[in-house]
């Protein structure tokens, strides 16, 4: 045989053990297949708070209410806080209130202007205006304080919209009269000194905005 072909022969001869080795040792060091997982049919995904909702509007306690309304509309505390008593147990807590001045005047066909400041709690102070129209049995003019009670309202721009009065809602509760307006999930409780029987006696809406505007409509 060929000197060249006999040394191959023998490399080859040597090597073929080693390569055997090798190949025994790689597939005993790799673990077998596993399939893959099967899809998850009810994924998590991250919430926007602890509870999965979005956290809203701080609220007002019935004893916070009770001191600003007695204080700002100069009435005791007893009537304020016969008001405020009702109030909290038709609605609950408040998110935001209005503490401002008004005045209204009419001969069957009335109007009725005002601004104030807007509360929340963790926000600064903004300044509102309203006013609106009326029509109902009452005559004559007054000028007063209101304090309104905001519930529903998570955002502060949302206020400046058009709240018509609710039917039927208004009543007197300790000398402070009472009436509710609405529009769509936002609730406006006003509370005024010295209105006498006027909130019965007409139906209209009241416009929240930015600006005094002379034309209520």
């Amino acid at each position: 045989m060929d000197r060249r072909k006999l040394i191959v022969s023998s490399l080859v001869a040597a090597a073929a053990p080693t390569l055997v080795r090798a190949q025994t040792v790689q597939s005993q060091a790799l673990p077998p297949a596993e399939a893959p997982p099967p899809p998850n049919s009810t994924p998590s995904y991250p919430s926007a708070g602890p509870t999965g909702e979005a956290p809203g509007a701080k609220t007002y306690s019935q004893d916070e209410i009770v001191t600003n309304v007695s204080d700002f509309l100069g009435v005791t505390a007893e009537s304020a806080g016969a008001a405020v008593e009702r109030l909290f147990a038709n609605n609950g807590r408040p998110t935001a209130y209005i503490a401002g001045e008004e005045g209204s005047g009419s001969f069957i066909f009335g109007l009725r202007y005002g601004r104030g400041l807007l509360y929340m709690k963790d926000r600064p102070p903004m300044e509102v205006f309203w006013q609106g129209p009326s029509i109902g049995w009452d005559w004559g003019g007054n000028a007063s304080r209101v304090f309104t009670l905001c519930y529903n309202l998570q955002v502060p721009e949302v206020i400046f919209q058009r709240y018509p009065g609710v039917e039927g809602s208004a009543y007197l509760v300790g000398g402070l009269g009472v009436n509710y307006q609405r529009a769509e999930d936002v609730t406006l409780a006003p509370i005024r000194a010295g209105v006498g029987l006027r909130l019965g006696a007409n139906v209209g809406y009241l416009a929240y905005t930015r600006k005094r505007n002379v034309i209520p409509f």
